[in-house]
């Protein structure tokens, strides 16, 4: 298991090492004035602003003469090598991959949090599988997909209960491996996300604990919007305007949180009702909110996410998973504030 940690970790340094090559010979995006011809964004399907942004076409109808390419994501491994090949532009990754990349030197900036992660993702365990604790993991098949803010909280929960991570069989799943692992009976329990979770809990599973949880333990996670440096240095009004998109979708949702659930209901797979319930079960923040300390901060010296970040990369260090972890002030650097304020 740790050959195959180490393999996956090594994939994604290897391609951060042709970045600067693919970097340079990128699509020309350039247009007229501050905005690009085009733009592409790496989303997941995840019930967030994002995803609401995405299926009414919020995006489309600010930036009219851009065009925009949605790319979808199982996970944030995957777009942390996207981003360096420079295969998007803007992606979504939980805390845990965003931590990975900024320790690899991957070149992208946080702007924005998409959600802070509460009961949508969460570890459901098989009705008939016998596991009443964390401890009764033991012995058991576990299945998360590993560089993910899952993988983070299993792991996290596995030592805050003392249970060794060599005593579960730790599988390395995508989302809907999971879901097919599961239905065939191969897996006891597995650490994911919201749409997935659900289905899981539809057929015999139950909720052992939730990321919510966890964070009041002091392993927090989230959702992260990045942004490749390059892109928003040459098109900042374009990232703050999207930034604009996407408080308006929050103000949407907390303004009427059944229209908003109709529209995600189609892109979740699942009817209103289950998409409302999976919209609460995560924090939506508007980028004034996020400017407070405990967030992004107003300014570099300020941002607690930071922080959050920088232990995130020495857990994962702790566990092997990454080689070394930079100093708070290059994950400080790398919280761009000025996208939030507008």
């Amino acid at each position: 298991m740790a050959r195959r940690k180490k393999a996956k970790l090594s994939a994604v340094i290897l391609a951060i090492a042709a970045t600067v090559a693919l970097s340079a010979c990128g699509n020309d995006k350039s247009g007229s004035g501050s905005l690009p011809k085009e733009v592409t964004i790496g989303y997941q399907v995840i019930p967030n602003a994002e995803l609401l942004v995405k299926a009414q076409g919020l995006a489309e109808k600010q930036f009219p003469d851009v065009h925009i390419n949605w790319k979808p994501f199982d996970s944030g491994r995957d777009v942390n090598t996207a981003i360096a090949a420079g295969g998007i532009d803007l992606g979504l990754a939980g805390s845990v991959p965003v931590a990975i990349g900024i320790s690899n030197k991957l070149p992208y900036q946080v702007y924005f949090l998409h959600d802070i992660i509460g009961e949508a993702e969460s570890l459901a365990v098989r009705g008939s599988a016998n596991i009443a604790s964390v401890k009764d993991l033991v012995g058991k098949k576990v299945a998360t997909p590993f560089g993910s803010t899952a993988h983070f909280s299993l792991l996290s929960a596995l030592k805050l209960e003392g249970v060794n991570p060599t005593q579960v069989t730790i599988l390395d799943l995508q989302p809907q491996d999971i879901l097919a692992a599961w239905q065939r009976k191969d897996i006891d329990a597995a650490f994911v996300w919201n749409p997935t979770l659900a289905k899981l809990l539809q057929e015999d599973g139950n909720i052992l604990v939730t990321a919510q949880q966890l964070s009041e333990q002091g392993a927090i996670t989230a959702d992260v919007g990045v942004v490749r440096t390059k892109f928003a240095e040459q098109y900042p009004e374009f990232v703050k305007q999207y930034v604009g998109v996407l408080d308006a979708a929050i103000e949407q949702y907390r303004d009427k949180p059944e229209e908003a659930a109709k529209a995600l209901a189609p892109l979740l797979s699942t009817d209103e009702a289950d998409a409302l319930a999976q919209t609460k079960q995560l924090v939506w923040l508007t980028s004034k909110e996020q400017q407070d300390a405990k967030y992004l901060g107003g300014e570099a010296e300020n941002s607690g996410f930071a922080k959050v970040l920088q232990e995130t990369g020495q857990f994962l260090a702790d566990q092997k998973l990454v080689e070394t972890v930079p100093e708070l002030k290059e994950f400080e650097a790398a919280i761009n504030q000025q996208a939030l304020k507008r």
